[in-house]
């Protein structure tokens, strides 16, 4: 099997998503400045800009596996995602630390940010999860559109602090990932 590339650039009909660098920091923070992002995520204070810096661009720039998401009608950074926990033994990666704008909230952006991002994984996997805080509804409801289904819950220690999260779980078409009980 071929190494997995967990940082192409990967092109839709209104999105590109590029691998994030140092220098899209002011970007994507004027992105994720708006409380109402983070306001059910289990890091709500992730919009102050210490936080969102020190916390969630220092950990994407590291991961080698972040992106930015621009809007190609506006060539404006309307959020990020990033490939995480490549598990190649199990064939299995996640899906994750995605934000968009509000501006894109509602319609097509998510499931085709989404949809491009498992295009590729399934090149190298046959799992895609994705963790999601147990009362962020707003994401549960986005993956679950896209076809993800719940598998179970599981704790994360979220900087020091226990938090239950869902994993969902889309298995590579013609594998299918069956409903938990």
């Amino acid at each position: 099997m071929t190494a997995p590339d967990w940082q192409p650039t990967l092109v839709g009909p209104t999105l590109l998503v590029r691998p994030l660098r140092a220098d899209d920091l002011e970007m994507l923070y004027a992105a994720a400045a708006d409380p109402e992002i983070w306001a059910i995520h289990p890091e709500p204070t992730r919009y102050l800009r210490p936080v969102f810096e020190a916390g969630f661009f220092a950990s994407a720039l590291a991961s080698g596996a972040a992106f930015v998401v621009i809007d190609r009608a506006t060539e404006r950074i309307i959020g990020s995602s990033r490939y995480y926990e490549s598990k190649p033994d199990e064939r299995s990666v996640c899906i994750g630390f995605t934000f968009l704008a509000r501006t894109h909230w509602g319609g097509t952006t998510n499931g085709e940010l989404k949809r491009l991002m498992l295009d590729h994984a399934f090149q190298y996997m046959d799992t895609v999860w994705f963790h999601i805080g147990k009362t962020n509804w707003r994401s549960r409801k986005a993956v679950e559109k896209i076809g993800a289904v719940f598998a179970h819950e599981d704790e994360f220690v979220v900087h020091g602090t226990p938090s239950t999260h869902v994993l969902y779980r889309i298995d590579r078409p013609g594998g299918g990932a069956e409903p938990a009980q």
